[in-house]
């Protein structure tokens, strides 16, 4: 199966696990209409695509990162209380996203991203 079939696959998966707490929550709602159409991306594609346009990188990033917090229930603000806390949570959260697209470039973005957010969060999964 080729890749854009995997990734399409993935996203289908994903769109009807997420299909019944989307229309009860609003939240949920918006966070998946922001990511479903960034759902394609690889860790090699949003760079691809993104030709040098940093606010696009982060716009996918961010997009998904709400969709993992919100899968997870986490309440980012039970974590960080200080500034500090915020750069040492983001700099463990690059580190690991780093790490994912660097051992597999052609890795699903949305998996690594959620990969990181566990691992920085130091979530079991």
């Amino acid at each position: 199966m080729s890749k854009i079939w995997i990734a399409l696959v993935a996203v289908l998966v994903f769109q009807f696990a997420l299909a019944a707490p989307a229309f009860a929550d609003p939240a949920a709602e918006k966070y998946i209409d922001d990511a479903l159409p960034l759902m394609y991306h690889s860790c090699k594609s949003v760079v691809d695509e993104a030709a040098g346009d940093e606010a696009y990188i982060t716009k996918v990033i961010s997009a998904l990162v709400a969709v993992s917090l919100y899968n997870h229930e986490i309440d980012i603000s039970k974590h960080v209380k200080s500034e500090a806390e915020k750069t040492a949570l983001r700099d463990k959260f690059i580190a690991k996203l780093r790490t994912e697209c660097e051992q597999d470039n052609e890795a699903l973005l949305a998996g690594a991203i959620d990969d990181a957010v566990v691992s920085a969060l130091s979530l079991k999964k």
